[in-house]
């Protein structure tokens, strides 16, 4: 088995591509080494003592690391792992009872959306299904939609995207300027 790995835009964050299916669908998040114990491979990144995000795609694995780390030291560590999990065919998530097992609201919306926005919230959806987060995707990261209200598309970036230096760039000027294009009621977007 060959583990590719690939930059992302985010200086702190690789991209390791294990040419095989990661999640079978949605992403998962893990930003703490609590959070991680609810996945053998997350919880055994996390105890390199080195990583400070994980995220699992469809068919990737972003890791950023730790401030002072550099990535020659800690990229073969992180292969390395990845090729025990893959090659073992272990579970992704830890088996048995969910309880004690806190999942976070990845879906949570930060408010009731207006039923008369319903055409506008459908749109900005398709937008980012369709065109945003393949974009993402291909960065290493994901984008949650958490919200419209007065004219404001409200996101939370994730993965790679989540702490990248670009990512305010990421949502004025591309997202906002896509939205604002093919939705004239968007006026702003936001990270939530």
């Amino acid at each position: 088995m060959f583990i590719e790995t690939e930059p992302t835009p985010n200086p702190a964050t690789l991209k390791f591509l294990p040419g095989r299916q990661v999640m079978p669908g949605g992403t998962r998040e893990f930003t703490t080494p609590e959070e991680a114990e609810a996945s053998p491979l997350a919880q055994a990144l996390f105890d390199t003592g080195e990583v400070t995000n994980v995220f699992f795609g469809g068919d990737f694995v972003s890791v950023s690391k730790a401030p002072g780390v550099d990535w020659p030291s800690l990229k073969p560590q992180i292969v390395s792992v990845l090729l025990d999990h893959f090659v073992s065919e272990a579970p992704l998530f830890a088996g048995g009872s969910a309880a004690g097992i806190s999942v976070p609201a990845e879906d949570a919306l930060l408010f009731e959306a207006d039923p008369a926005d319903a055409d506008i919230v459908e749109q900005i959806n398709e937008l980012l299904e369709t065109r945003v987060r393949p974009a993402v995707a291909g960065d290493g990261g994901d984008i949650a939609y958490r919200g419209f209200k007065d004219g404001v598309v409200y996101l939370t970036l994730q993965g790679a995207c989540s702490g990248c230096p670009s990512s305010t760039a990421t949502l004025k000027q591309g997202i906002e300027g896509l939205l604002k294009h093919y939705v004239p009621e968007v006026v702003e977007v936001r990270a939530a």
